[in-house]
């Protein structure tokens, strides 16, 4: 049996307060820019018909920067060093800078304050290139919440992958992933990140990653994009999309990284026989909240409804082949909700993923993972559980309002002091008889999926 701990970090992150880029000045006379110019030319339409750089500080989660021309990058400062055009010098002798935070959580202002701030810059002199590159280099940060697997791939790798496809497509959509010539520099690559995710970010890069925390050589690039596209919680909307890729593609991306061409091999920890459909329960430990009381009363129901039960308590010491591969040759996952459930990415299209929803966080459950779920096209059930099945009622009387209306509870309060009730004093007892109807359900369509594809 397999086991492999995460517990999902909950913030003020469904809070909606925007983080204002703070404009602090660089040396004396220098020209600021207006932090709410969306798309807008820094030289201005009058003095660069080529646009050298370009902002987009349109959305809530997130701004992006371009440099359409030849960069040099001091990571000592943080600062891209670009020249002025002649003109923008005769019209105003200073220097033009703009700042920006490469991380897709603008609205939260504490997490902002966290990530390392960027400069581009046309003040002179411009550093001296140490290491010359031929490829355009993408920047952003992997700190923030980076450390939760929900965040590492709902801050990071999906605003990544949407990032790459939008700003680095072909010209022509061959079907085929973008170019991989691409740098990544990144703040905040912790040696245990990089090792992690080492698969997947040699799909994204064929290149050296640079380390812009720990880097003292300047760098020349011939562009550069600074921030990561986010879509909204493990959301890749693709009509947004040059080249319409979906969640799915991101799915056949992951398959690429962990099992190259063979999306459905076996997976190597665990030999089946292939009779029974297979299920895997990520198990949430007591003590963390949301934990399934009666474990071993719903094992028990799995095995007799038909399934082949697998464990799963994911750990940082399990290789993330190992744990796409076991999912991806699955063909059904069952889980309370939790951070663990974001290896429903892993699931291969039309497997059956049921999401325990406790009380109180119907919103937030289907916000993290029922919306991602319906758009990859599987077969999603959400699990409600009622106040006879949450251990809250052991505590509180039913007709108190954190029981009887956890939304209204929940109004004007701070996250921590609401959401912590359900999130973290909040334990599951199911009610077998009703979760076998959903059992039942999940061993017909995992069915007909091993029936299909094995």
């Amino acid at each position: 049996m397999l086991f492999l701990g995460l517990q999902i970090k909950y913030s003020p992150s469904f809070t909606h307060t925007i983080f204002p880029i703070p404009q602090e000045s660089v040396g004396p006379r220098v020209a600021q820019l207006d932090p709410t110019f969306t798309k807008q030319n820094v030289w201005g339409p009058h003095h660069s018909p080529e646009k050298q750089i370009t902002c987009d500080r349109s959305h809530h989660s997130y701004d992006i920067c371009s440099i359409h021309v030849p960069t040099v990058l001091d990571p000592t400062t943080s600062t891209f060093f670009i020249n002025r055009p002649s003109s923008s010098i005769t019209h105003s002798p200073n220097p033009t800078v703009t700042k920006i935070r490469p991380y897709p959580r603008k609205w939260e202002n504490f997490t902002m304050s966290r990530i390392k701030e960027l400069t581009i810059t046309s003040q002179q002199p411009i550093p001296k290139c140490h290491v010359a590159h031929k490829s355009p280099a993408l920047i952003f940060s992997a700190g923030g919440y980076t450390g939760n697997f929900f965040h590492e791939f709902n801050d990071g790798f999906v605003p990544l992958f949407i990032t790459v496809n939008s700003m680095f497509h072909h010209d022509v959509d061959d079907g085929n992933d973008p170019d991989r010539d691409i740098v990544l520099v990144i703040s905040k690559a912790r040696d245990w990140w990089v090792s992690k995710y080492a698969k997947l970010l040699r799909q994204f890069s064929m290149h050296k990653i640079i380390d812009l925390d720990n880097d003292n050589s300047t760098h020349c690039f011939p562009s550069a994009t600074i921030g990561l596209i986010s879509h909204g919680f493990l959301t890749i909307n693709q009509e947004l999309m040059p080249n319409s890729k979906s969640l799915n593609h991101f799915h056949e991306f992951l398959s690429k990284a962990y099992n190259g061409e063979n999306h459905h091999s076996p997976n190597i920890l665990h030999h089946r026989p292939n009779s029974r459909p297979r299920l895997v329960l990520a198990n949430r430990p007591l003590g963390v909240g949301r934990a399934l009381l009666n474990l071993e009363e719903v094992k028990s129901e799995v095995k007799k409804v038909g399934f082949d039960l697998i464990m799963f308590e994911p750990t940082p010491k399990v290789p993330l082949h190992q744990s796409f591969g076991l999912i991806n040759s699955s063909h059904v996952m069952v889980g309370v909700h939790g951070a663990a459930l974001t290896h429903m990415l892993f699931l291969r299209p039309g497997a059956v993923f049921v999401q325990v929803v406790p009380l109180g966080i119907e919103w937030v459950a289907e916000t993290c993972f029922g919306n991602a779920a319906k758009a990859r096209g599987l077969n999603y059930m959400d699990y409600r559980v009622r106040v006879e099945e949450s251990s809250l009622i052991e505590k509180y009387r039913k007709e108190d309002m954190v029981i009887k209306n956890p939304s209204e509870y929940i109004k004007g309060k701070p996250w921590s002091s609401g959401m912590d009730i359900y999130l973290r004093e909040q334990n599951v007892r199911l009610d077998l008889v009703r979760f076998r109807k959903y059992l039942k359900k999940a061993y017909k369509k995992a069915k007909e999926l091993m029936d299909k594809e094995g």
